[in-house]
């Protein structure tokens, strides 16, 4: 068998990571490598192998599957591209920035030849895959969400809304796709917002109504230091409650009394602790089997439609439906 030739655009800590895991996969190779900053990508190389190519173009020649890790700005633009040269593409999160490019990317996406997979990595990670198995035993009726960031300072580009997209784009879509992994369709939702520590909308509370009924809370801070959990789902159910605390744990509690189950995955490694592994399995899988990729454009593109919603209802001070 072939190995899967692997392209990285962007070899920054999470091009690393991803390029970490499948020089270990024996069905892939890590083939090419692109950043704009030629001495990271000879950095990467160092580690893990490819060829340094000196433009996107020279790399969509020596690979058969891209990986979109650059800045978020630039995904739509590199992933167009791979999806123009025919590659399979696995797009990190964001699928896209503002909704008009996402409807553009998302038609480019369906009509492409290969796969096309988005990074959002926790819906492969240990403690949400537990919460869902969980879940389909037990209806849960309404949660409390949040998902903050201590800061926006480290590193520097975090705080920079014309790479980012705003706050939302760089941390919280992460949740906005997990709710709806979790829970289902989104009908409508109101938002508040503001502004205190950096120049865009950095606070956000949001109440959202799914479909099938149920309903969240939902907050998420930029400045809430890194007080552990950063990152938390309260699932409340009949007499129960199920709540994680980040990829570390998951505690259930069930019944009238105090005690719950713990489910803890703080010994496993990092990398398959938040899903990396297990995403990029998933990536190679679909490649290899031709199956369709877990996480699908339309995934990408639905959190990216929460994100611009969020946004919409904020500054319109109207309540968002979905059809």
């Amino acid at each position: 068998m072939d190995k899967v030739k692997i392209g990285i655009v962007g070899t920054g800590y999470i091009g690393n990571v991803h390029g970490r895991i499948y020089s270990r996969d024996e069905r892939a190779e890590v083939a090419a490598l692109y950043d704009i900053l030629p001495e990271r990508a000879e950095q990467t190389a160092k580690t893990i192998g490819g060829k340094v190519c000196s433009s996107r173009d020279e790399l969509m020649k020596n690979c058969d599957a891209v990986l979109v890790t650059a800045p978020n700005k630039t995904h739509f633009e590199i992933a167009s591209h791979a999806v123009a040269e025919g590659k399979h593409v696995f797009c990190e999160k964001p699928f896209s920035l503002g909704i008009d490019d996402a409807k553009k990317l998302l038609k480019i996406a369906n009509a492409g030849k290969g796969v096309f997979q988005v990074g959002h990595n926790r819906r492969f990670a240990p403690v949400y895959v537990k919460l869902k198995e969980l879940l389909k035993d037990d209806k849960p009726h309404s949660a409390h969400i949040k998902m903050n960031r201590g800061e926006l300072k480290n590193p520097v580009w975090t705080g920079d809304v014309n790479v980012t997209g705003g706050f939302l784009y760089e941390t919280t879509i992460h949740m906005f796709d997990m709710i709806r992994f979790q829970f289902g369709e989104i009908e409508e939702l109101v938002a508040y917002g503001s502004q205190h520590e950096y120049p865009e909308l950095d606070e956000f509370s949001v109440i959202f109504k799914f479909k099938n009924g149920f309903h969240c809370t939902f907050a998420s801070s930029s400045d809430a230091s890194w007080h552990f959990p950063f990152e938390r789902i309260e699932a409340f159910c009949h007499h129960r409650t199920i709540m994680n605390e980040e990829m570390e744990r998951l505690l259930d509690s069930r019944g009238m009394d105090a005690n719950f189950d713990t489910h803890a995955y703080h010994m496993t490694e990092k990398e398959e602790r938040w899903g990396y592994v297990q995403e990029d399995k998933a990536f190679i899988d679909s490649i290899l089997n031709g199956s369709s990729p877990l996480v699908t454009a339309e995934d990408g593109f639905r959190a990216v439609e929460l994100v611009e919603s969020v946004y919409h209802a904020i500054r319109s001070g109207e309540r968002v439906r979905f059809d």
